[in-house]
């Protein structure tokens, strides 16, 4: 999946992001997944609408994340 983002977050923040990229998602209709690379927790979603709605999310928590599609890993 290519609208991925990296985020910094760990315990229950993580916890968190994963329900509200649940929540997304389902939403959408679409899916996403989430990987751990070196540089933090990467989310990956089907749709660039998701990961937009995610980027807010993260936002309005005080969340860092980089846009990771261009990044390789």
């Amino acid at each position: 999946m290519t609208n991925s983002l990296i985020v910094k977050a760990y315990g229950l923040q993580l916890d968190e992001l994963r329900s509200e990229a649940s929540r997304i998602t389902r939403d959408h209709g679409f899916k996403w997944s989430a990987e751990t690379p070196d540089r933090g927790f990467r989310f990956s979603f089907t749709d660039s609408a998701s990961k937009n709605d995610f980027a807010a999310f993260c936002s309005d928590l005080g969340v860092s994340f980089t846009v990771a599609d261009a990044l390789r890993f």
